[in-house]
């Protein structure tokens, strides 16, 4: 194996891009290597805002391959005399060989000309010469740019591209810039250009010049200067992987540095705080022991301890300017309870279409008050209260300028206002869960007020046309819908979701007629992100698609449904119940909503069919789902005796009836024709 450096140096790279762009670089550059039969084995990244870097051992050349290629039609190949037309030699010109190599192969689309071709490998040093440009142009990147006349696109512009291989430099050129053997120290530390000998010094020698490559090392030093300062200031830092995660790409050399801040600004609500700090400096707040916040906070520096006093005078005069405007906002906003800030939500646009964000909240309200009387009916001029109110800190001073804070400011302004406990809350949970994994709704206020402003977010957007498609979900519908399905399993809400979508397209002008249109494809949208859910936990997905075909989504009785399928499938005899009612399934076009007349029977086996299902379907009350494996002789005699498109067709009508009738029962359990013997 020979070992593979490659560096792509660049002006920084946002911090969230970073691992992004590593990973892409690594897919690409492995699906190459499987696509052209280059082995590979230990894969090592690293990268910096201004690089991103693989040390990969490769094998020294391509495997010999054995191609085999498809050309033109035998027709299109060869004239009437047999003689090889333009497109059988240029075929064979293609492949470099003779046309007199080339063979005719059958296919299911007739005779083609195909050829076998003994294809030997190339070093890979040639083979990354030719492709690596192709790579790097290829990287499907987010947020990616062009600079000057160029039409490469990348993060941000590329400095320097450093590729070599057991030492050797890779020779390309890629938009003016030459690949080659050097890369960069630290921009301010130490900008001189570093000659890398042999790779398995590139770590060490960017080290000396003041740039740590791998991030892991990079996160632990991190870490530890957080310790040290902890152990010293005699408080904690308040744990925050994600800003650990953005810091460590945010610095090529990170050094930890404690500042603080004045008194004063601790009478602003902890999150507030949090928020100045984490958000726009990247700094880590802090705490006392009791959980109480702390007048100091940790920056990363990006140069190294000889000038911590500079970086931390500096950091504590950003974040006195950036405490001042939080402080400022916090008193100002208080000049108003939060309830008479609710009129000034007339003048926020939700949607176009859908009027303003105060009219929203009269739709929540509405479907708060529909979703109490199911649920506990003591709470609904409260969860009205508070749907009213959950918006109403759009409109102030400190949301405006963290916008993050939403629902936290309303809390918090609520509880200043004298609101109620509950309802304050509520203002705060009814964004919950905000993504998967997230806490829901510790009270049933919040959980009202989360379900209803959801369900009115899904069915508006779904109103307007505005359906998630694809990777496409500007409005965060289907993490919407998944929060609504977490919260459904842990209440006991006792009706289905289907009452809940219609409740809530009721806010909305429109027919009936397209209010049922319109439930149905909620329902299908709901549907499909349960099924993904459920099929996660574990449950089969045949049996799951069953239970959710029937589009009757009550998420207790959905659970217990597939448990019992689940449960019959252990039985023997299971296969040939599921044949019997996929025959059911199978001649019915649509449900036949008539009645079935006895009277209209001519057969002997039709009479007991309709008299096992009837049976069935009484003693099923007591949920017994086993008793549907008395169907299956019946059904199948029934189809033995019985022509159901008889020519009569009062009979015929009749008898899709009685069918239609068998269906309900099983459809009351779940769809069996989706379920697999």
């Amino acid at each position: 194996m020979k070992s593979l450096l490659i560096e792509i140096g660049s002006e920084e790279i946002p911090a969230r891009f970073v691992p992004k762009g590593l990973e892409l670089l690594k897919a690409d550059l492995t699906k190459f290597f499987d696509e052209s039969s280059i082995s590979y084995g230990t894969i090592s990244e690293y990268a910096t805002p201004r690089r991103l870097a693989l040390l990969i051992d490769v094998a020294e050349k391509q495997e010999d391959r054995t191609i085999s290629s498809t050309g033109p039609s035998k027709k299109a190949a060869y004239d009437k005399d047999g003689n090889p037309t333009k497109a059988a030699t240029g075929f064979a010109r293609s492949l470099g060989i003779d046309v007199s190599e080339l063979t005719i192969r059958e296919t299911d689309k007739g005779d083609y000309v195909s050829a076998t071709v003994e294809k030997k490998g190339s070093p890979t040093i040639d083979v990354l010469s030719e492709e690596l440009p192709k790579i790097i142009s290829s990287l499907k990147l987010p947020k990616s740019m062009r600079w000057g006349d160029s039409s490469l696109r990348y993060f941000r512009p590329i400095q320097w591209i450093l590729a070599t291989l057991d030492n050797k430099v890779i020779p390309f050129e890629l938009n003016g810039i030459k690949s080659g053997d050097v890369s960069y120290g630290h921009r301010f530390l130490s900008p001189k250009a570093v000659k890398i000998k042999e790779s398995g010094s590139y770590l060490s020698l960017l080290k000396k010049n003041h740039v740590i490559a791998d991030c892991n090392e990079r996160k632990n030093m991190i870490s530890k200067g957080i310790k040290e300062i902890e152990s010293l200031a005699g408080c904690r830092a308040i744990e925050d992987e994600e800003l650990l995660e953005t810091v460590t790409n945010l610095v090529e050399h990170p050094t930890p540095v404690l500042g603080n801040f004045e008194d004063k600004y601790l009478s602003l609500p902890k999150e507030l705080l949090i928020t100045v700090m984490r958000s726009h400096q990247k700094y880590f707040a802090m705490e006392d022991a009791e959980g109480n916040m702390a007048s100091s906070f940790i920056a990363i520096s990006n140069m190294n301890t000889a000038i911590n006093d500079t970086v931390k005078r500096g950091s504590e005069r950003v974040l006195r300017a950036r405490l001042e405007d939080a402080r400022f906002y916090f008193i100002d906003d208080q000049k108003n309870k939060l309830w008479d800030l609710i009129e000034e939500l007339k003048n926020v646009t939700f949607q176009e279409k859908l009027g303003s964000v105060y009219d929203k909240a009269e739709r929540i309200s509405s479907l708060s008050a529909h979703i109490a009387d199911r649920l506990n009916p003591a709470l609904k001029e409260k969860a009205q209260r508070a749907s009213m109110l959950c918006k109403a800190d759009l409109v102030t001073g400190a949301v405006g300028e963290f916008p993050e804070l939403q629902g936290y400011m309303g809390m918090t302004y609520a509880n200043i206002s004298g609101e109620e406990s509950d309802v304050a809350t509520a203002i705060n949970e009814h964004y919950m869960p905000r993504f998967a994994g997230d806490s829901l709704p510790s009270e049933e206020i919040g959980t009202i007020v989360s379900l209803s402003d959801k369900l009115d977010n899904i069915a508006s957007f779904f109103y307007l046309d505005m359906i998630p498609s694809g990777s496409e979900d500007p409005f965060a519908l289907r993490r919407q819908a998944a929060g609504i399905i977490h919260i459904l399993r842990t209440t006991d809400y006792p009706d289905s979701l289907n009452s809940l979508i219609e409740a809530s397209l009721k806010g909305l002008e429109t027919s009936e007629e397209k209010r049922t249109e319109l439930t149905n494809c909620i329902l299908r949208f709901f549907a499909q992100r349960l099924e993904g859910i459920l099929i996660l936990e574990g449950h089969s997905y045949d049996v799951v698609n069953a239970v959710l075909s029937t589009l009757v989504l009550n998420l207790k009785d959905i659970e217990q449904r597939i448990s019992i399928i689940s449960e019959l499938k252990n039985n023997p005899t299971f296969p040939a119940m599921v044949v019997a009612a996929k025959r059911v399934y199978n001649i019915l076009q649509e449900d036949q909503d008539s009645e079935v007349n006895e009277s209209l029977f001519t057969e002997e086996a039709e009479k007991e069919l309709f008299i096992a299902a009837k049976n069935v379907n009484n003693d099923l009350v007591a949920g017994d789902f086993n008793l549907l494996f008395k169907l299956e002789k019946p059904i199948d005699i029934f189809f033995e005796k019985v022509l159901v498109m008889d020519k009569d067709d009062g009979i015929k009508n009749n008898r899709l009836a009685l069918l239609s009738y068998v269906r309900r029962i099983f459809n009351s359990l779940g769809n069996f024709s989706k379920i697999i013997e």
